[in-house]
């Protein structure tokens, strides 16, 4: 029996609108040190995202490489398995591995080729091993770019291609085989509203999980941030980022997914994490300044630290309002969380009756008739106020001397 942990999407070095959030990560890297412990976990995955950026900061590397020789040293025994995702520089990250492979940690960025031009599958394909005895293989396949599969129409058929292969090459052996990825399965959730995770594929299709043969024991993927199981294949699943992304992941449930397997049998558990810091979306929907001002008097009073929560005010204008930033950054003082980000939102639009203008009809409107009509549909059918009124005719007047 073998005991593995997946996780994924770490983004060490993210900052959350300005915020640093260095001391959420090494809360999620004490806890996982804990549950690596608990469960004596033989195996840890990384399935990619391990930085935010292609060229993290010093202390986001600091913080990377003081875990791995903190879980090594309390845990000699255990095997570490980390691939590069879409965010990480490959090579970058795959460069210490002489080093790393000292601590029975392997990484894997690149796909490698001959002298060719023919990919080293066997690079990619890891033995697994408890106590010197050889218990599974791993199909450690890091984010592929275009040009890192096999010849294929398209970059799904592309990548299937190349897990193909790989199952092929080592499903004879009689071992489990867990495979590793970073990428967009079709069938998976991505949280509402959320652009964060759709941008990074690009117009990329996604692969559909039967890219994953059925022999395989366990798919550990990365790249979507909402841990869950992909197209209802319970062996198939994301872990999903340890800490919320964006407003639009706040609801989600992190954590890492425990896994024990053998020639016949495979047990998956989800283990959860509460993070540090919650975020906080007020109202739940958008409302008019004053009923937002009412919102955050009921907010907690109190001391803003570096665990206070993050907050999002959402404000729905129905006309200009320059001072409502203002209004909302003095009504938040003395109370416990962090401003982040405020979202004005618009009344839905409503549909308006268009027709095609001759050139003659279009010369005799006024250009304030044009303003009023503008400023009525963008602000759901409210009229323009007299100030405002009376600087666009001085405007239009200056501009018709």
């Amino acid at each position: 029996m073998i005991r593995i942990i997946h996780t994924s999407d770490w983004h060490l070095g993210q900052t959350f609108y300005e915020y640093d959030r260095r001391i959420e990560h090494a809360d999620f890297l004490k806890w996982l040190t804990s549950c690596i412990q608990e469960q004596q976990a033989d195996v840890l995955l990384v399935a990619g995202d391990v930085f935010d950026t292609p060229n993290p900061s010093a202390e986001s590397q600091r913080v990377y490489y003081s875990f791995l020789k903190q879980i090594t040293s309390l845990c000699p025994k255990l095997q570490i398995i980390i691939i590069a995702g879409n965010h990480d520089s490959a090579a970058r990250l795959e460069a210490p591995s002489p080093l790393l492979e000292e601590m029975n940690i392997t990484v894997r960025g690149i796909v490698r080729r001959d002298a060719n031009g023919n990919i080293d599958f066997q690079h990619l394909i890891l033995p697994i091993a408890k106590d010197g005895q050889l218990e599974a293989y791993c199909l450690a396949v890091p984010y592929l770019r275009q040009g890192d599969y096999p010849p294929a129409d398209s970059y799904a058929e592309g990548v299937q291609a190349l897990y193909t292969e790989l199952f092929q090459e080592v499903k004879d052996e009689g071992k489990p085989i867990i495979a590793m990825g970073h990428l967009q399965a079709t069938g998976a959730e991505i949280s509402e509203n959320d652009r964060s995770e759709r941008t990074i594929i690009g117009g990329l299709e996604c692969v559909s999980p039967e890219a994953f043969a059925s022999g395989i024991t366990y798919t550990a993927l990365g790249h979507l941030h909402r841990s869950q199981r992909v197209s209802g294949r319970e062996n198939v699943r994301y872990a999903g980022a340890p800490i919320p992304m964006s407003f639009a992941e706040k609801n989600n449930k992190q954590g890492v997914v425990f896994i024990e397997c053998d020639e016949n049998n495979v047990r998956l558990e989800k283990l959860d994490y509460e993070p540090l810091v919650n975020l906080l979306s007020v109202p739940s929907q958008a409302q008019p300044l004053d009923v937002v001002l009412k919102v955050i008097e009921a907010l907690p009073v109190g001391e803003v630290t570096e665990c206070s929560p993050y907050l999002e005010i959402k404000v729905l204008m129905d006309g200009p309002e320059p001072a409502y930033k203002y209004k909302i950054e003095e009504a938040l003082k003395g109370k416990s969380v962090r401003l982040a980000r405020i979202a004005a939102m618009l009344p839905p639009k409503t549909e308006s009756a268009l027709r095609t203008l001759t050139y003659e009809e279009l010369q005799s409107i006024h250009p304030m008739d044009i303003a009023l009509d503008v400023f009525k549909r963008k602000y759901g059918g409210n009229e323009m106020p007299d100030t405002m009124q009376q600087m666009l005719h001085e405007v239009i007047g200056g501009a018709r001397l």
